[in-house]
C-alpha cells in the first residue's frame, strides 16, 4: 500500500507536478487549473473514482497547506503488482433555513465509497470497481473493464459506468447535474469508446438509459462528448439521446475552463427536450435551460475559494418560473488526505413556493486517499 520512493526521485516528480498544476482533487476546475485531462488524475478517464499513481503522489506533496513528513514512504494505492485501492468519506454539518419552516440543523454521512482498480494485463486490461458502502448499505457505483490501445490513443470500456456528458462536478445537487439527469448517482449499464489524440478528447456511450435499474423496453440511450484541450483553457459539447418508450428525451450542451492567474473558471450551458411528460394521460413534453458558472480562487496552497452562480427555468413555456442558486464555499487542505469544506448557498424561485427560498449552510469534512 506505501511504496519506497528514492528522496531525489520523489522531489523530481514534485517540481514536474509543480511546473504543471498547484492542488488536485476530484473536481474539474482542478484540470482547468493544471492544464490536463481528467484521466491524467484519475483512473476513469472522463475523471472521478480513484486517483492514478500520480494523482495520489500530487496530493500527498502539493495539495496540503502543510505536508506531515513520511520520509521516503509514499501512498499510491498499491497492495500488490497488479491491485490498487483508494477510497472517499464526506461527512456534513449543515443547516437549512425555508421560510415558514422550523430551522433544521443535521448531521449526515454522505458518503462513503471504495475503489478497487485490478490491472490485469499492466497498462492495457483493467477492472474497475467503485463501490459506496455507506450510508444505505452497499451501492455500485461502477463496475467494469477497460481495454486500451497500445499507444493508449483509445479505450474501449463495458459495465456499469457514469456516462459522458460535460462537467463532473462534487455537486450532485447543482442544477446542471439534475436537469440532464445524468451525475455520479445514476450510472448506467453499457459501452462506452473512448478516443484520446493531441488536444483532442472524445467519449461515445451506449447504454440502458434506467440509470443502472432493470430494463422495460428495448430503448437505449446515446452519450457523447468532445473537448478540446489547452494548457490555459478547454471548450467542450456533449449531446444525450434517451429513447424511451415513455417519450423520447433529449439533453444537449456546451461547456468549458479557463485559467486566468490564480482563479480557474467552469461555464456549462445545457437545453433539455423531455417528450416523457405527462399531464394526466397527455404528453405535453417540457424543455429546460439550465448554466452554471463557477470561479476557483486559490488564494494560498491548500486553500481555494469557490464561488457560483445557477439559472435554472423548469419549463419554458410557463413565464417566471426561474430558479437561480448562489454558492460561496471555502475549501481548506491543512494536510494530506484531509479537506475541510464550509459554505453557504443560497436559492430563489418562485415567491409563493417557499422551498424554492432555501438558506443551507454547511461545514464538510472529507477524507480521501
Amino acid at each position: 500500500m506505501i511504496n519506497r520512493i528514492p528522496r531525489l526521485l520523489l522531489q523530481c516528480l514534485a517540481m514536474t507536478l509543480l511546473f504543471v498544476a498547484v492542488r488536485a482533487h476530484a473536481e474539474p476546475y482542478l484540470a482547468v487549473q493544471m492544464g490536463l485531462k481528467c484521466g491524467q488524475c484519475h483512473v476513469n478517464p472522463t475523471g472521478g473514482g480513484l486517483r492514478t499513481a500520480y494523482g495520489d503522489v500530487f496530493a500527498q506533496t502539493l495539495m496540503p497547506q502543510n505536508h506531515v513528513d513520511t520520509g521516503n514512504d509514499v501512498w499510491t494505492g498499491d497492495i500488490s503488482k497488479f491491485i490498487r485501492i483508494g477510497g472517499d468519506l464526506r461527512f456534513d454539518g449543515t443547516v437549512t433555513q425555508t421560510p415558514n419552516t422550523k430551522t433544521l440543523n443535521t448531521f449526515t454521512l454522505e458518503q462513503t465509497r471504495v475503489y478497487l482498480e485490478a490491472n490485469v494485463i499492466p497498462e492495457r486490461l483493467l477492472v474497475y470497481v467503485d463501490e459506496q458502502v455507506a450510508p444505505n448499505g452497499a451501492q455500485s457505483r461502477e463496475a467494469y473493464g477497460v481495454y486500451w490501445s497500445a499507444n493508449h490513443d483509445w479505450y474501449l470500456k463495458a459495465g456499469e459506468m457514469y456516462l459522458p456528458f460535460g462537467l463532473r462536478l462534487q455537486d450532485q445537487s447543482a442544477f446542471i447535474q439534475n436537469t440532464s439527469g445524468i451525475n455520479m448517482t445514476t450510472s448506467d449499464n453499457g459501452v462506452e469508446f473512448g478516443w484520446e489524440r493531441g488536444h483532442w478528447d472524445a467519449q461515445f456511450a451506449l447504454s440502458d438509459g434506467t440509470g443502472g435499474s432493470s430494463t422495460t423496453d428495448n430503448g437505449k440511450q446515446f452519450s457523447g462528448q468532445l473537448i478540446w484541450v489547452d494548457s490555459r483553457y478547454r471548450v467542450g459539447t456533449a449531446a444525450n439521446f434517451n429513447n424511451k418508450s415513455t417519450g423520447n428525451k433529449s439533453a444537449f450542451a456546451l461547456f468549458g475552463g479557463l485559467r486566468t492567474g490564480p482563479i480557474s473558471w467552469l461555464a456549462q450551458a445545457e437545453y433539455i427536450d423531455d417528450k416523457s411528460v405527462q399531464e394526466g394521460t397527455t404528453v405535453i413534453g417540457q424543455k429546460q435551460l439550465a448554466s452554471l458558472v463557477e470561479a476557483n480562487w486559490l488564494i494560498a496552497r491548500g486553500n481555494n475559494l469557490k464561488l457560483t452562480s445557477e439559472f435554472f427555468d423548469p419549463d419554458h413555456r410557463v413565464p417566471n418560473d426561474n430558479q437561480t442558486r448562489w454558492s460561496a464555499i471555502y475549501e481548506w487542505t491543512p494536510i494530506q488526505f484531509v479537506q475541510v469544506r464550509g459554505g453557504v448557498r443560497y436559492q430563489d424561485g418562485i415567491p409563493q413556493i417557499d422551498t424554492q427560498h432555501t438558506k443551507l449552510y454547511f461545514v464538510e469534512l472529507h477524507g480521501f486517499f
